[in-house]
């Protein structure tokens, strides 16, 4: 089974792009609803963060919001948070690709953010870089309500840069033109992925 990688920088339209993939019946792995999973109440990483980061469990779940002031000034506090964040959410990884494999999958793409910066590309068969252009992701990231200019650069200066993304990439895909043209690149992706022989890989 090949693997895509699903990335781009925040605001780029990544996870627009990847509901495409999903309408095209190709498995999906969301590596953000695996957090927000293991996050709500009940979650695995709800007793071990609520240790580490008093005050971030908050009627039973992880505040994201919270947990994000925290780390977005605090090196140290990130990297804790990497280690106890990313083993399980890799165990959701793995699961998933397993059943996507034993339904048959002739590909399957793994929508994570950070791919790039935890290494995850190494895991992957291709890449591919969701983008749209500076100002574009710009106005898109600062109508979100949550969201200030100053969150938007200190999340920016932590993500490899859009321009390095797309160089290291085997596909872009461009959201600056609305979903029609979006879609036509997803598809032909698709198709492309899907009819490749495993000794080209």
């Amino acid at each position: 089974m090949i693997i895509l990688g699903l990335t781009g920088s925040i605001g780029m339209g990544k996870s627009a792009t990847a509901a495409m993939f999903a309408d095209e019946g190709v498995p999906v792995y969301d590596a953000d609803a695996a957090v927000h999973a293991i996050y709500a109440k009940g979650g695995l990483a709800v007793e071990p963060l609520g240790e580490r980061f008093p005050g971030v469990v908050i009627d039973g779940a992880v505040s994201r919001q919270h947990l994000r002031d925290i780390v977005l000034e605090d090196p140290d506090a990130l990297k804790d948070l990497e280690s106890i964040v990313h083993p399980l959410v890799g165990e959701t990884q793995s699961i998933f690709r397993r059943e996507a494999m034993h339904a048959g999958a002739r590909f399957a793409v793994l929508d994570i953010p950070l791919l790039y910066e935890t290494g995850g590309d190494k895991r992957c068969d291709y890449v591919a870089v969701v983008t749209a252009p500076a100002p574009m992701q710009r106005a898109r990231v600062m109508a979100r309500e949550d969201m200030s200019e100053a969150d938007f650069e200190k999340i920016l200066a932590k993500q490899v840069p859009d321009a390095e993304k797309r160089a290291r990439a085997d596909f872009v895909i461009s959201t600056a033109f609305g979903f029609d043209f979006t879609r036509t690149h997803v598809r032909a992706i698709t198709d492309l992925l899907s009819n490749m022989e495993s000794d080209q890989v």
